[in-house]
């Protein structure tokens, strides 16, 4: 059986989250503007993927409506959710898709000045489910080798998103990611061995996402949004030593209203005084020195 569906079963580890803090807390800003399905890019059609247009089909041409919807996120979402962290000097992991940031070196120098992670989110933002192995493995060496160019370091932090069956193991393969967040499996981390290379996995999320917004089962504004955030951040202080993960799109919760309400989250957070807001590298470090992989992955 490759899948692992007991983990730690009914008693995870003790964190031991810094300060005695009881919840980490881990931001995520996803940056993909410029790197979508397009056939600017070479693809087949344009993107149909995490927009205001739900359900909007992929056309054998440009969309203009599309391309201008995360035009958005990288022209001005970005800096709205910029401003929010960084007047609160709160940290953020950034999941930058590599040919995204080649293209806006602005927003890259933004980052690097606020400190921030900037994690691998692979070359494109596509779906790999289909992609040949050989291709992928070629993706990937292409995506850290571009993020080192364009940042000056290579990624610690692995996330593609839209993977294929082949991913998780051609980044454990690749042996350069300290962890790898392609899952969603755990409220904490864990070693994953079975790919033969020990790797980190720091789960991430897709329902504290706002992804969420723009999904025909999702929220339908900010404040349901907040709701859900906050409400996930109260029962995991209740419950101690978990994380959170929280993911965000400059062109989703970059807009003004949806902002206003992210804002309310990160003042709550503030308030609360139990959480260890860090970047995902630092709770992966943490980890990593409280429990090294020690042959298994149990």
């Amino acid at each position: 059986m490759p899948r692992d569906l007991v983990g730690y079963g009914a008693t995870p580890p003790e964190a031991h989250w810094p300060d005695g803090k009881r919840v980490a807390v881990q931001f995520v800003i996803n940056y993909e503007e410029g790197a979508e399905n397009s056939v600017l890019n070479g693809d087949k059609g344009s993107e149909a993927f995490l927009s205001e247009m739900v359900g909007a089909g992929s056309h054998p041409d440009r969309a203009m409506a599309m391309e201008s919807l995360y035009e958005y996120g990288s022209r001005a979402g970005f800096w709205r959710l910029h401003r929010l962290f960084t007047a609160r000097d709160l940290p953020v992991t950034v999941f930058g898709v590599a040919r995204a940031l080649e293209a806006n070196p602005e927003a890259v120098a933004a980052m690097q000045a606020a400190q921030w992670e900037i994690a691998s989110h692979g070359l494109r933002w596509i779906d790999y489910q289909t992609v040949p192995e050989a291709t992928e493995r070629a993706h990937i060496a292409e995506a850290i080798a571009l993020h080192e160019k364009v940042t000056g370091e290579r990624p610690l932090g692995w996330y593609q998103g839209r993977t294929s069956p082949n991913t998780a193991r051609l980044v454990a393969q690749e042996g350069g990611f300290v962890y790898d967040a392609d899952s969603y499996a755990d409220d904490v981390p864990y070693w994953d061995d079975k790919y033969g290379t020990p790797q980190l996995i720091v789960p991430y999320t897709l329902d504290v996402n706002d992804m969420k917004i723009v999904a025909y089962n999702g929220f339908t504004e900010g404040e349901q949004f907040f709701r859900h955030m906050r409400d996930t951040f109260d029962q995991l202080v209740e419950e101690g030593g978990r994380m959170m993960s929280i993911g965000l799109h400059a062109r989703i919760a970059g807009k003004p209203g949806r902002a206003r309400w992210v804002a309310k989250f990160l003042d709550h957070v503030a308030a609360s005084g139990e959480a260890w807001v860090a970047r995902r590298i630092d709770i992966a470090r943490h980890w990593q020195t409280l429990y090294p992989y020690d042959g298994d992955a149990a």
